[in-house]
């Protein structure tokens, strides 16, 4: 039987008038695996408003922190967006997700392909020691609209600094805009059939028997990298049968 825990929020970010994140204490039970996502939310007019969110911070870290849009019609977002320190988030003790490292077969690159509020599962996977322990090379990529939606930015392009004992160097960051001048322009679905993501980053071409992927963001980036997948002979994992890629389904308008 699940629980639900009363957390405090001590930070919070806006990265745009679309993100924000924010940081809660964690009295938080659950050894959550990274990637997974719980049922978090406030308490409005003597309801609980829930939906799921993916934990940005790693399981073995002492916060929960988390990464989301904002809604001004959304049942949730619209009033979660104006939280502030010291005030109180709802957290159900209990995990899930596809997005789990074991539900990958053993390769070569792991390729982190994430849109908008989607990056936040990876952003505990890359801090996982175990990720690394798996695979030669991390590749996360972030697509958004326009530059100020690039959530953690600044954290990412100097991970290997901050985190070197973890990634050893291993960590690659590649960004894309879909609807503003950037040097890396276009869906990331364009890079990756194009091939042009292994070339600007220094990999080799993508072999689908060595390469493994993990996939969040809209429903039309999972169905086309889906069908792309299987075109090439991959096969979507699952905690049953691992496999060489697997995607996030669980989409909830907040």
């Amino acid at each position: 039987m699940t629980s639900i825990n009363i957390e405090q929020v001590t930070d919070i970010h806006h990265w745009s008038d679309k993100t924000f994140s924010f940081k809660t204490t964690r009295k938080f039970l659950n050894e959550f695996n990274n990637g997974e996502f719980a049922m978090i939310g406030i308490e409005h007019e003597g309801k609980k408003l829930m939906r799921a969110y993916s934990f940005v911070s790693a399981n073995y870290e002492d916060h929960l922190e988390f990464l989301s849009i904002k809604l001004k019609d959304g049942l949730l977002t619209s009033k979660l967006q104006k939280i502030k320190v010291g005030d109180e988030i709802l957290v159900r003790d209990k995990s899930t997700g596809t997005l789990i490292i074991d539900d990958l077969l053993p390769g070569r690159n792991l390729y982190l392909i994430s849109t908008g509020t989607g990056l936040a599962p990876f952003m505990s996977i890359i801090k996982d020691p175990k990720t690394y322990e798996r695979f030669d090379k991390v590749v996360l990529t972030h697509t958004v609209q326009y530059p100020e939606e690039l959530a953690y930015k600044s954290d990412l392009e100097s991970f290997n600094v901050k985190w070197e004992k973890v990634t050893q160097g291993r960590f690659i960051y590649f960004n894309t805009l879909s609807k503003a001048q950037w040097p890396r322009e276009g869906r990331i679905t364009n890079w990756i059939k194009n091939k042009k993501l292994t070339s600007e980053i220094g990999n080799e071409s993508i072999d689908p028997k060595l390469d493994r992927f993990m996939v969040c963001g809209s429903t039309g980036l999972n169905t086309d990298l889906i069908e792309y997948f299987e075109s090439i002979g991959m096969q979507q994992g699952n905690s049953k049968t691992p496999g060489e890629f697997v995607v996030e389904k669980a989409f909830v308008r907040r």
